[in-house]
């Protein structure tokens, strides 16, 4: 007789009983069901074992139940079935990537859906309940979702200073290209800190070291930075009402680009830069001391955040983002 790998029916699972119970061997009841005798070995092994409210021994009824509910169980797990998924998801999770950002990945690179990102988060928050600590895998490293607060200003003191609203109106969308955001990335050690440049349509990042935050050396960063792309590429940008952004106005005439300022305690009006920033925070936590970093370091650091797919580009890289447009420009000019 051909075996079948199919699930137990309750009534095999009532032969096994009888059978086994009558002191035939497991491998004579595989034979007289047309089963493995593994089967027969896991299925008596997995349904006696003795817990708190039941003795122990094999019971079909109840090993038929115990079946059906790991079977609904398993269901919502789609990991704890699929190793090989597992293992991708596992690694990209390793890498800081999100669970978003893993479907999104996942579906980009084999043409259809082929895990939801609740369906990860799901079985990350049941792993972590059996203390498995999945959580520890995830960008923040958060039991649960949520949010938090802060504040700070000096906007009266920045001369020239324009307002966020004055900004022209297609720079909302983030449709055209060319827009930018700045901000600085502080870190617990006095004086050290980090200039990030991100640019609103390809979510596109740069990031320099800076000797200090004084405001002319600052301007004169950002225009190094920003004086290597064709004038397309920096039309606008967005800062907050820090000190070190005072001297703001040089940049019209050695780029000739627009500069605004958010509103007071508004950071999220700049919230690009303000992601980036946190995304950065994942490798760069703010007690690091950046004169144990080599440049080689921040470059990777870099790297990583520039090559990690994005939702908001249709799972792209900002980096991949970046080139294209950079393509675009040069065709047009």
């Amino acid at each position: 007789m051909g075996r079948c790998y199919g699930q137990l029916s309750l009534e095999e699972r009532v032969e096994i009983y009888r059978l086994h119970a009558g002191g035939i061997s497991q491998n004579q009841i595989a034979a007289a069901l047309g089963r493995s005798p593994s089967t027969i070995n896991r299925e008596l092994r997995r349904n006696s074992k003795r817990t708190k409210a039941w003795a122990g021994g094999y019971e079909p009824v109840r090993a038929q139940q115990l079946a059906e509910r790991r079977r609904r169980w398993d269901c919502r797990f789609k990991l704890a079935r699929q190793s090989d998924l597992r293992r991708c998801v596992g690694k990209s999770l390793a890498m800081g990537h999100s669970p978003e950002q893993i479907a999104g990945r996942l579906a980009l690179k084999h043409g259809r859906v082929i895990i939801s990102h609740e369906s990860i988060y799901r079985f990350i928050y049941h792993r972590t309940a059996q203390k498995d600590y999945w959580y520890r895998l995830l960008p923040r490293h958060k039991k649960m979702r949520g949010r938090r607060r802060r504040g700070g200003s000096s906007a009266s003191l920045i001369k020239q200073r324009r307002s966020i609203t004055e900004r022209p109106i297609e720079v909302e969308g983030r449709q055209v290209p060319g827009h930018w955001e700045a901000d600085f990335m502080m870190f617990s050690r006095s004086g050290q800190g980090l200039m990030v440049l991100h640019e609103r349509h390809s979510r596109f990042n740069l990031v320099h070291r800076p000797v200090d935050r004084k405001a002319i050396p600052t301007a004169r960063a950002i225009a190094r930075q920003l004086g290597k792309l064709p004038p397309a590429m920096r039309q606008t940008i967005s800062f907050d009402n820090g000190n070190e952004f005072a001297e703001h106005h040089r940049l019209h005439d050695i780029l000739g680009v627009q500069t605004f300022f958010c509103d007071p305690h508004s950071p999220w009006q700049k919230g690009g830069v303000e992601n980036s920033i946190g995304r950065l925070r994942r490798s760069l936590p703010r007690k690091t001391d950046l004169d144990l970093l080599t440049a080689a370091d921040l470059r990777r650091y870099v790297q990583r955040l520039n090559n990690t797919p994005r939702k908001c580009l249709d799972f792209k890289t900002p980096a991949e983002a970046f080139s294209d447009l950079r393509s675009t420009v040069a065709l047009q000019t």
